[in-house]
């Protein structure tokens, strides 16, 4: 069965060339496109899509606000953040809210369908510019920030390893704890 994909963003020309690209996969099927946060998140509730791929800058339902509806709305679904914006505090605001990737549009065609598939299967993708900075920040170089405080210390060891590139597999072997619970 296909991995079921929803598209929202305000940029029409970009959002029909993603669906274009993805409608040549044979893995995946977009099952709806939204122009704006709010289509977005009634689209996700009546299709149930494998994943959402949101921009941020939408009329209407900010993409980190549908985000966190879509999250709620519908937990099988993993949201893909696919935008221009590669500011930390915007990259982090996105994951608490309950993105499970964050790639950024100037990625080649091929990375973007590797990380809504990614995506759809659970796992969390972050562009290989965007990865190479968590890494550096959890490394020790942005240590005076500390951004989510919240997260207790081995959830700060795990986005560390997310951050380095590791899947959720790789991960649970590390730690030593199974894949359902990583």
């Amino acid at each position: 069965m296909p991995t079921r994909v929803l598209l929202a963003d305000d940029h029409p020309v970009y959002r029909e060339g993603l669906a274009g690209l993805i409608d040549v996969c044979d893995d995946m099927v977009v099952v709806g496109q939204a122009s704006d946060g709010a289509a977005a998140l009634a689209l996700a509730e009546e299709t149930r899509p494998d994943v959402a791929v949101l921009d941020l800058n939408m009329p209407g339902l900010h993409g980190i606000e549908a985000a966190r509806a879509i999250s709620r709305a519908c937990p099988d679904t993993g949201v893909l953040v696919l935008t221009m914006y590669d500011d930390d505090a915007t990259i982090f605001q996105a994951v608490r809210e309950g993105a499970r990737g964050y790639v950024l549009k100037t990625e080649p065609p091929e990375a973007i369908l590797a990380a809504i598939r990614s995506a759809a299967h659970g796992e969390v993708v972050f562009s290989a510019a965007l990865a190479r900075r968590m890494a550096d920040w959890f490394g020790g170089l942005g240590v005076a920030q500390e951004p989510l405080p919240q997260l207790t210390p081995r959830e700060r060891e795990v986005l560390g390893l997310i951050a380095r590139g590791r899947d959720n597999p790789a991960i649970a072997s590390l730690l030593g704890v199974s894949d359902k619970t990583m």
